[in-house]
Formats: structure tokens, C-alpha cells, sequence
């Protein structure tokens, strides 16, 4: 423990050109005290550790010493290229081994690059979860993790709807959308997806499965979050839009059903209002998404929603009368 320390001492101090003992303190997590002790160990095995005392004083490495201990284990090389996602690697366990992967690389840098790093981090800054949620980490998420990396297979119990099954997986990626964390897993020979807060139980079973090198991750997220979106547009709407009311329609619908829709519709009649079959999840969401365009839209069918829209419509009109 004192030894890796010791280490992460070294390149800290490699990687900037001086810090303060309650700095080197707080990146340690121990006290001022065990700096003091650490660097005084680290001189006394060669290491050139200067103390600057006083106020603006610190600690620093003098005469370019450079040390080589900055090889990345597998672990620290995986995680540093999911760095820009501090929360998902914190949720996964594997935030300390970025902490180290990103030490390291900034240890090598050349002096006039070590600022690189923090740089970069001003400037782009990726948000993962949605708006208006405050996003949960699944407890059995940093097992599945572990699983995913080790490429074992777990024994899982799964929640759907009410009942609760058995499922032997090879699990092969994590995907975290919009805050919520999916596993894509092979069971029973073949790819599927499972919310991750859906699991009651996971189990390694010690066992390690061959992975099919020619799995690609992002490719099958894509192609299986299309066929999501267009499995639950069960229903369709016909409505009548303003040009205002098409330009906004992507942004209160499904996107690529409004796009798509809309590429397919006929050219506008007298008034500038195109007719749009458009598909939906269900007349209930449909009513909510396309209320919000107001006089932009029309609803021309089924009866059933268009009749919904005229009381909504005579309610409104009575009350701003």
C-alpha cells in the first residue's frame, strides 16, 4: 500500500512543477504529516524530493529527474479511454484506475504538455444522463462491469413484468443511454438487451466465455435502438401542419417518423398546410406530443383523437374567452 503510494507521490510531482504538502495530501488521502514522512522516505532512496519551506513553499523533483514508472497496466489503459465519462466510471468501479491511467500519461508528457489534460477538461465536458431525472446506479451494476471486462458469464435473475426469470449470460458490452445503464448479453445463443435495473440477482459462475471478435458494440446499440423506436409507433395519426408546425413536429414526435413522414407527404394545399400520416406509440401520446403545436397542427384522423382535440380545443376557448 505504502509502495504504490510512494509511486503516485513520484508522479505527481513529476507531472507539475511543484505542489504544496496539503495538496499532495488531499491526491494521497492522508495527512500532512505522512507527505512529510513519504518524502522524506523518497530522498532517502534516491529520489531527489525537494521541501520549499515557508508560505509559498511545497514540494518538488530537481534536476529533471524523470522516473520510469509510468507503464499502464491493462486495467488504468482500458479505463483512460472512458475518462470522459467521470460518472460512469465511477458508477462502474473503475474510477480509480483512471485516476492512475491519467497520472501516468501526465507524468510522460513533456512539461509544456502536462496542462493538456485540464485544458481539454474547461472545454468539453460530456453529460450523459437526461433532463429532469436524477439518475440511479443500478447496485449490480459494478459486478456486470467487472463480468463485461473479464468476459465470465453470470447467472442472472431478471424482473419482466411481473414474473422473474433465470438467464445464463455472456455478458459483451455496457451501454449507458440517456442515464440509464442497458447490458447487451448473449442468451441462448443469441445478442439481446436488459435494463440493468432490472436484475434482482447476478452471479459470476467463475466460467469464461469465447468472445466473438467480430462484435461490434456501437454497431448493434444503434441497430437495436432503431428497432426499439420503431417497434412502439403502433398507432398513426393523420394531421394537417402549418410550415412552422413541420419544422417543429420532429422535435415533439419521434424524430425520424416525423422526418420520414414528412418526406413523404404531398405538396402544401392553399393555406401551406401539408396533410402527414404520421406513426405514433399510442393516440394518448399523441394527443399530449402534438398539443403542444397548438394552431399549428390539425388533426384530421382517427375520429377518436380528432374529436379529443375539438373539446380541447372548445375548452380552451372558453376559458380565455
Amino acid at each position: 500500500m505504502r509502495a504504490a503510494r510512494l509511486i503516485k507521490m513520484v508522479l505527481l510531482l513529476q507531472s507539475r512543477p511543484s505542489m504544496t504538502g496539503a495538496e499532495l495530501a488531499r491526491e494521497l488521502e492522508v495527512s500532512e504529516r505522512t507527505v512529510t514522512r513519504d518524502a522524506l522516505a523518497l530522498s532517502e532512496a534516491g529520489v531527489p524530493v525537494y521541501a520549499d519551506r515557508g508560505r509559498a513553499g511545497g514540494y518538488r523533483l530537481i534536476g529533471g529527474y524523470r522516473t520510469r514508472l509510468t507503464g499502464l497496466g491493462r486495467d488504468e489503459a482500458e479505463a483512460l479511454f472512458l475518462s470522459g465519462l467521470p460518472g460512469a466510471l465511477r458508477d462502474m468501479g473503475l474510477e480509480d484506475a483512471a485516476s492512475a491511467a491519467r497520472l501516468k500519461v501526465s507524468a510522460a508528457l513533456l512539461p509544456s504538455l502536462r496542462n493538456a489534460p485540464e485544458s481539454a477538461a474547461r472545454r468539453f465536458h460530456l453529460d450523459a444522463p437526461g433532463w429532469y431525472q436524477e439518475p440511479k446506479t443500478p447496485d449490480l451494476l459494478p459486478v456486470l462491469a467487472e463480468a463485461v471486462w473479464d468476459d465470465r458469464r453470470v447467472q442472472a435473475a431478471y424482473r419482466r413484468g411481473d414474473a422473474e426469470v433465470e438467464r445464463l449470460l455472456e455478458p459483451y458490452g455496457l451501454v449507458l443511454k440517456a442515464g440509464v445503464w442497458y447490458l447487451c448479453a448473449r442468451a441462448d445463443g443469441t445478442l439481446r438487451v436488459y435494463r440493468i435495473d432490472r436484475f434482482s440477482s447476478v452471479e459470476a459462475d467463475g466460467e469464461r466465455f469465447e468472445r466473438d471478435q467480430d462484435f461490434d458494440l456501437a454497431a448493434f446499440w444503434r441497430e437495436r435502438a432503431a428497432q426499439f423506436a420503431r417497434s412502439i409507433l403502433r398507432a398513426e395519426a393523420v394531421v394537417r401542419v402549418s410550415g412552422d408546425g413541420a419544422r417543429r413536429l420532429p422535435y415533439v414526435t419521434d424524430r425520424a417518423a416525423a422526418e420520414e413522414a414528412l418526406a413523404a407527404a404531398g405538396p402544401p394545399d392553399g393555406q401551406g398546410r401539408v396533410t402527414v400520416t404520421l406513426p405514433v406509440e399510442s393516440l394518448d401520446v399523441a394527443y399530449g406530443q402534438l398539443l403542444s403545436l397548438g394552431p399549428e397542427v390539425e388533426v384530421l384522423g382517427p375520429p377518436e383523437l380528432r374529436e379529443r382535440f375539438a373539446r380541447a380545443a372548445a375548452a380552451l376557448a372558453d376559458l380565455y374567452r
